[in-house]
Order: structure tokens, then C-alpha cells, then sequence
């Protein structure tokens, strides 16, 4: 029977400390990339409690031990002398005048919370602190003790306290502050900083004069410690990054998270945003949010979710990760699709004329045309109908399956509901998506470079904030993920150029010692305003606008995102341009007029390195041999000229649309000569409408007399000289000869125009008519 009783007890002995030890919930608190305090988020219970720490700094452990409990590394949990000492004092008190416990005990106390102080209980405490003395080290015990002793007010915990009534991590401490620190647990509700200052001030001198006493500490440090001050309120945690702490929140609530932000960098960022802020919100303009990347590691370096507004301004909204009109920003990703698939080279003209699908109809920023610009130049520019007009000729489906395998998660619908909006903000994404995906195409050149011009399998992942994740970037594979390096390349190409939507002001934040691939976007109704470039070494996303969706006159990408972008690249080391990669890439002469590949009637012609798909595309279909008179002035054929007096000259032609709007910025653009009056077989002609659109509905206002102005219908020949005939619903209006324009004023519906020129040659055009 007694030795069932001993082994139950033995048993209830090694089962009798709490597992865990400690139950509490936590504060969740995010350090930088070095393990400096970034910020932290109270615990649920209201205390400032800091996750379990195992360390602690020697100038506490020094002090606590000194104060609480010197003989700590001699007694096994508990002291019988200061028990004894205790026990006679409080009988010749009649009541409790002194404790007696070891920091062991206090420990054991702080974990059974609530018990009340008595004999009883003391002796519960002695046991299961001798228990605690069996599993863990002095070290440990004296962690548990720092991590959840009461520091006054809702503070727990040495890390908490160092933070709230010093400003600074614990092992930065001075001596006197680590002594303030050490009494407090003793009477934490009677004394803290702000209350009970001077008792505060006498515990502490007493403390410091002990270790003086014990050599702990020399006279000058003494002397030094007895002088400082003690805090007089706690100061507030840091918040450098609240909104990227709330999001490690959601799934590490109550941790201690190590992330990979470098602190310095993050205030710099900080600092820019909300010298920017001050300025935007001058025109009402009351969020943003700026992203870092590295490259190479992929880890988020600068997390800045929302400018430091007010509640009514959704302060606390991380932007980040929310969805938003695209603007121009996804216009890269067309360019290098299209390159990637071979059916445009960098420099290839598209065409920008006034274009209609449907009932949409794109137009430019500043409303003008310029006929034909090349394809790199239109993405420098952003400009919008030749991006649209590219999609189109690419093919909408197309582009939306190279876009989804960009994993953009807010792009949820199939093509046919964004159409070719698409590439001018039609679609949602996050500046998340958008920074990883910029970041993937810079370390896709990095990895084809450094690794004898292979691929990673993996190239487009997720970005990491976290310390302790390491993105694995996948099985190096000579195929590529999405776009080949010789794509990626040739589109930084484009984006390395100055970036002017449709302004000048751009130029003032270019900065001629950084090479950045960068490109801006402004979605419908001035909502939202991008602006991401890329180094060879980082990525930064900006984004800028009021989180409501409120649009602003001025909230455009290149005005307000853009001095963003470029001031946080400011503070960012320079890095070496992209290696060009050469395996990927095929030299081949390319005619300077057209960016097509050279045809024999190219007359200006240079040598250029392409990615290899491009080797498909057509040659030159602008430049034709033809025919002129010795004098070279007009075309002539061999039913009109002998053979050795006929000039052979190549000529740059563009059809009569294109043509009309890119002689108004070209005005070197020489137009076919005519054909010799007694020549037969002239070349084919064409002809086209400049104005109205197909299917336009036109607003004809009145002027102050009360009549009703005239529709001026336009159309461009490629014979200016032929006489055209019109007509208006089969009526006959009238002929024009070299200036192809006819006023009428038609009554109100639907009306076909047809015209006809001397050949035959027949275009018509649909409209309506409001008046």
C-alpha cells in the first residue's frame, strides 16, 4: 500500500507542471531581416505580452537575480533560509510582511495566476518548483521569468517593457535602466513609470548600490546609473510596417515573426511617402502604397501599404493586396508576348489611326494620331490605340492565357468579358501580382545569364516577407516559363527609354545614372495611378489614388506615382544594366524605316540583334521599287519610256489613312509621284475615310444664329489629284479634287456615305445623326 502511495505521488510529482508552462496569448511583433523591432500588435487579453523569448540580457540577469533572488544558481527551486526568515517575520507580523519566494517560485506563481497567497499554497509552489528545477536549466527558468513577469500597467514581459518605457530592445539597456526594470515585478500595481515616481527612483538607487556593493559594477558606472532619469510614460511600439504586420497577423497571430524587410530602408520608404502625401492630399488625393523587391532573392524588402491618413480616409487599408483598374501598366506584357511568339519585332510600325471594334473606340491621351509609330516607341509612350490594335491583331484569348499564367489571381474572368479593354485597364490587379511578375521577368535575364543561358522552372513564384522562407525558384531547364530572355530583354529595351504617355513631365524624373525599366499606368476616370520599374536588382511598385475609388484630376501614373518610383530608387544601390542574352537573340539586317526585316526595296538598312522567333515575320511590306522619269519626277513604265531612260527607286509608302495622319508629324514623308500622263497600266489606287468613324453616332450643335453647323466628312486618297464623287443615302453632293473634304447637313438618323473616285474605286461609311 505505501509503496502505491509513493509511486502515485512520484507520478503526481513528474506530471505536475502545466504543459505548456505558460498558456497566455501574445502580442504578434515582426522584426526586420537583423531581428530589429518593426512592430507589434497587442494581445488579445489586452496586455502588452511579447512572445516567449530564450534569451536574456546579462545586465537584467545581473540585476533580477541581485534583487529577487541571489542564491538562484545554489538552491533547487527553493530557499529554506529565506523561507525560515520569511515564515518568522510574518508570525511576529500576523500577517504577510515578506515572501521568502526564488525566482523559481515566481515562476511557478506567475503561471498558476489567481491562486491566492497562501501557506498552502506556498508549499504547492515549492514542490512544482523543484519539479521545474528537474526539466529545465537555470537559464531557462530565469527566460520564463523575464518573458511573463508583470511590469506595470497591461505590460508583461522584459521585451515589452524594454520597448514601452525605453524605446529600445532590452539588451540595449543601460545598468540603470535594467535595474528600473528589475524591481518593478516587485510591486508592479503600486509602482511603474508614471506613478510612485520617487519610490520608484529609491528601490532603484538601492538595487544599484548593491551591485555596487557585490562588485557587480564599478564606482563610475555607479555613479553614472544613479543619475539618469527614469521614464515618465511608456512610450508607443513601433509601427514601421503596420500594414505588413497585420497581414503576418492573419496567420501567425500571437508569434514572433522574423521578416526580410531591411528596417533602414523601410523608413526611407516611409519618409518618401508621406513627403508625397503631404502634397498629394492637397488635391484630395489621400493613398498609395510602395512595394520592394529583391530580384535575386525574392524577398520583400519595403512593405508600405497605405499613406499615414486618417480613419476616414481608410488609414488601416493595406492597398497592397488589393484589386485595382490596371491602367497601362499590363501593356509590357502584350509587347513581350508578342515578341515572344514572333509576330512583331522591337521596332515594327503598328498602326495608330482613329480605330473602332464594335462600339468601342480607343483613343490616345492627347487625342491626336500619329499614323504608324514603331511598336517599342508606342510602349515608351503608352500609347493606347496601337496597343489595342496590337492585342487585337495577337489575339485577346491569347494574351488572357499569357496573363493568367502570370498567376494575377484578381484577373477571375474569361477574355470575352474584359475585350480588348483589357490592355487599357479593362481588368483588376493588385500591386502584389503586378511587382512578383515584374520581378520574374528581371530574374529570368539574371538566371539565363548566370547559368549558361538556361531557365528556372519555377521563375514565376510568390515573393517571401518571411526570414525563414527561401523561395525555390525550381529545376534549371533549357525552356523557358512564359517569355524567353531574348523577349524580356528587348521589352526592358523599350521600358529603359523615357517613359512620356503623352507629356513632357516625365523628363524631370529621369535619372540618367540609373538604368530602370519602368512604365507607368492611369486607369479610367483618374483612379488610380501606377508606376513599377525594375533594376537588374530590385523591383518597386507604387501605386497611387483614394482607396474609395474617388477619381482626381491629376491622379495619373507619370505625375503623381512616378516621383515616387524614382525617389525610392534613389535610396537604392545602383546596379549594372541586364546582360544581353545573346544565345536567344539572331542578327539579321532590319530596314531603319519600318523595324521589319529587310526586303530587297529597303534602301536604309542596319544590322540588329532579334530574339529568335522573330526570324518568321515578314519583310518590309512599306518600301516598293518604283518606275520615275530620268528627271525623277514622275512614274513612268515601258509603254511610255525606254527601258535605259527608266530610274529604278525605292519608296517608302504607307496606305492613305496612315499616311494622312503620319504626314502632319512627318513632314519629310514623300508621297508616291504621279504617273506620266501617256502612261498605261498605272498603279492600283486607294482610298479611305479620315472622318466620320464607322458606325458613328454625330452631334451636330447649332451657333448663335440658331442654324445647324455642317458635317465635314473627310476621306484620304492616294491619289490626291483624282476627282471623288459623293453621295449621301444614293443623292449626289458633290466632287472634291485634291482637298477631299464635302460639308453636309443631313437630318437626324441613320445615313450611308459612298464615295467614288474617277476609277471606280467605291468607300462607304455608316452614321447617325443627332441634332
Amino acid at each position: 500500500m505505501k509503496s502505491a502511495i509513493l509511486a502515485f505521488l512520484l507520478v503526481a510529482y513528474c506530471f505536475c507542471l502545466p504543459n505548456p508552462l505558460f498558456k497566455d496569448a501574445t502580442a504578434t511583433v515582426i522584426t526586420d531581416a537583423q531581428g530589429h523591432l518593426l512592430g507589434g500588435q497587442i494581445a488579445n487579453d489586452g496586455q502588452w505580452r511579447f512572445p516567449y523569448s530564450d534569451s536574456i540580457p546579462n545586465k537584467f540577469e545581473t540585476c533580477i537575480i541581485q534583487f529577487e533572488d541571489a542564491y538562484f544558481y545554489k538552491h533547487p527551486g527553493f530557499n529554506p533560509i529565506s523561507i525560515f526568515k520569511a515564515l518568522k517575520e510574518n508570525l511576529q507580523a500576523n500577517g504577510i510582511k515578506r515572501g521568502g519566494s526564488t525566482i523559481t517560485q515566481q515562476v511557478i506563481r506567475l503561471a498558476r495566476k489567481g491562486q491566492k497567497r497562501t501557506y498552502f499554497e506556498k508549499i504547492i509552489e515549492i514542490i512544482m518548483a523543484t519539479r521545474l528545477e528537474f526539466s529545465a536549466s537555470k537559464r531557462k527558468i530565469l527566460t520564463y521569468y523575464a518573458s511573463n513577469a508583470p511590469f506595470g500597467g497591461n505590460v508583461v514581459g522584459l521585451d515589452a517593457a524594454s520597448w514601452r518605457y525605453f524605446n529600445r530592445n532590452a539588451s540595449q539597456l543601460s545598468w540603470a535602466e535594467s535595474a528600473t526594470l528589475a524591481v518593478l515585478p516587485n510591486a508592479p500595481s503600486l509602482i511603474y513609470p508614471g506613478k510612485n515616481q520617487k519610490r520608484l527612483l529609491e528601490k532603484r538607487n538601492r538595487l544599484l548600490s548593491k551591485l555596487l556593493e557585490n562588485s557587480k559594477i564599478d564606482s563610475l558606472t555607479y555613479r553614472l546609473a544613479v543619475a539618469e532619469g527614469l521614464p515618465q510614460k511608456p512610450y508607443p511600439l513601433p509601427q514601421s510596417a503596420p500594414h505588413l504586420l497585420q497581414k503576418v497577423a492573419k496567420t501567425n497571430q500571437g508569434k514572433r515573426m522574423q521578416t526580410t524587410i531591411d528596417a533602414k530602408l523601410q523608413k526611407r520608404v516611409n519618409y518618401i511617402v508621406n513627403t508625397h502625401y503631404n502634397q498629394l492630399k492637397q488635391n484630395e488625393i489621400y493613398n498609395a502604397a510602395v512595394l520592394v523587391l529583391d530580384v535575386k532573392t525574392r524577398q520583400v524588402l519595403a512593405y508600405v501599404g497605405n499613406t499615414p491618413t486618417d480613419k476616414a480616409h481608410q488609414k488601416d487599408v493595406d492597398i497592397i493586396d488589393k484589386p485595382r483598374s490596371t491602367g497601362s501598366i499590363l501593356k509590357p506584357f502584350l509587347y513581350a508576348a508578342m515578341l515572344d511568339a514572333g509576330d512583331l519585332l522591337p521596332n515594327t510600325l503598328v498602326a495608330d489611326v482613329p480605330t473602332k471594334y464594335g462600339s468601342y473606340t480607343p483613343e490616345n491621351y492627347n487625342k491626336t494620331f500619329d499614323g504608324v509609330v514603331p511598336a517599342s516607341l508606342a510602349l515608351s509612350r503608352s500609347l493606347n490605340v496601337p496597343s489595342v490594335r496590337m492585342l487585337q491583331a495577337f489575339g485577346l484569348d491569347r494574351f488572357h492565357h499569357y496573363l493568367k499564367m502570370l498567376r494575377l489571381k484578381d484577373l477571375k474572368y474569361n477574355a470575352n468579358h474584359y475585350g480588348l479593354s483589357l490592355i487599357l485597364g479593362g481588368a483588376e490587379s493588385n500591386l502584389w501580382d503586378l511587382c512578383k511578375s515584374y520581378a520574374a521577368l528581371s530574374s529570368t535575364l539574371n538566371h539565363y545569364s548566370d547559368n549558361s543561358s538556361t531557365y528556372f522552372s519555377n521563375e514565376f513564384c510568390e515573393p517571401t516577407f518571411f526570414a525563414s522562407e527561401k523561395v525555390n525558384f525550381g529545376k534549371i531547364t533549357p525552356d523557358k516559363t512564359i517569355f524567353n530572355a531574348a523577349s524580356v530583354y528587348l521589352t526592358y529595351q523599350s521600358l529603359k527609354e523615357v517613359n512620356r504617355p503623352e507629356s513632357d513631365e516625365s523628363w524631370e524624373f529621369f535619372d540618367d545614372s540609373k538604368q530602370i525599366a519602368w512604365k507607368t499606368g492611369t486607369s479610367f476616370g483618374f483612379r488610380d495611378a501606377w508606376a513599377i520599374g525594375s533594376t537588374k536588382g530590385y523591383v518597386v511598385g507604387v501605386w497611387v489614388g483614394n482607396a474609395d475609388g474617388e477619381g482626381r484630376p491629376g491622379l495619373v501614373g507619370v505625375q503623381t506615382a512616378a516621383p515616387i518610383l524614382f525617389d525610392v530608387f534613389d535610396v537604392l544601390p545602383n546596379s549594372d544594366w541586364f546582360a544581353q542574352p545573346f544565345d536567344a537573340m539572331q542578327e539579321v539586317s532590319i530596314c531603319k524605316q519600318s523595324g521589319h526585316r529587310a526586303s530587297p526595296n529597303c534602301d536604309d538598312v542596319t544590322e540588329a540583334f532579334i530574339q529568335v522567333s522573330g526570324l518568321k515575320t515578314k519583310p518590309c511590306p512599306y518600301h516598293v521599287l518604283i518606275h520615275l522619269d530620268k528627271n525623277e519626277n514622275l512614274q513612268v513604265n515601258t509603254s511610255c519610256e525606254d527601258v535605259g531612260n527608266i530610274r529604278h527607286q525605292s519608296w517608302f509608302v504607307l496606305p492613305p489613312l496612315m499616311a494622312h495622319y503620319y504626314k502632319s508629324k512627318n513632314p519629310f514623308y514623300k508621297a508616291l509621284p504621279k504617273f506620266r500622263a501617256d502612261c498605261l497600266g498605272e498603279n492600283s489606287v486607294s482610298m479611305d475615310f479620315v472622318y466620320p468613324e464607322e458606325d458613328n453616332s454625330v452631334f451636330l450643335p447649332k451657333d448663335f444664329d440658331g442654324e445647324t453647323n455642317a458635317l465635314i466628312l473627310k476621306i484620304a486618297h492616294s491619289k490626291p489629284e483624282s476627282t471623288l464623287f459623293w453621295y449621301v443615302d444614293e443623292l449626289f453632293v458633290g466632287s472634291t479634287k485634291m482637298i477631299h473634304e464635302m460639308a453636309i447637313i443631313p437630318i437626324a438618323g441613320k445615313h450611308i456615305i459612298t464615295v467614288v473616285d474617277e476609277f471606280g474605286n467605291t468607300a462607304t461609311r455608316k452614321i447617325e445623326v443627332d441634332l
